[in-house]
């Protein structure tokens, strides 16, 4: 069985109700879900199976406050995860120009400096163009799932 973490950054909800479709949808007999709204360095330490982030970026392209502890204990901590396989879903809105979808670049050079393996291409959603970001993350995550199993 393949154990997914997903650790959620979200200011208004979106990445959270993202996260959540993701395990009603794709949480099976095959794969467990676990969706980590306040995640901590146990969410991460605890298991050893693939790590989803899912957030949102905020003001100028930094990281959702319940995310923030996550991102700052780990870089503190440097807990090394060597070959982990992890992926971003981030979401963002590109008119703000060279900050968009910045939470996930930042979330992706930590997750590589604790030797972490990067699964895949990261999915940025552009608020902008979509209303409904758990419809663009769904088939994403389910070839995501594919790579990591």
């Amino acid at each position: 069985m393949t154990d997914i973490q997903i650790l959620v950054g979200s200011v208004f909800g979106g990445a959270l109700m993202t996260a959540r479709r993701i395990r009603e949808e794709l949480a099976s007999d095959q794969v467990s879900i676990t969706v980590h709204e306040k995640p901590t360095l146990e969410s991460l330490s605890e298991t050893s199976g693939p790590v989803l982030v899912c957030t949102s970026t905020t003001g100028q392209g930094e990281i959702p406050e319940n995310l923030l502890p996550f991102y700052v204990e780990l870089r503190d901590k440097l807990p090394m995860q060597e070959g982990r396989p992890f992926g971003i879903i981030v979401l963002g809105d590109s008119s703000y120009g060279d900050t968009y979808c910045g939470a996930g670049e930042l979330m992706e050079e930590a997750l590589q400096e604790v030797a972490a393996r990067k699964v895949g291409e990261t999915l940025k959603i552009d608020a902008m163009e979509t209303m409904e970001p758990e419809e663009e993350a769904l088939p994403w995550v389910k070839d995501w799932i594919g790579r990591v199993s």
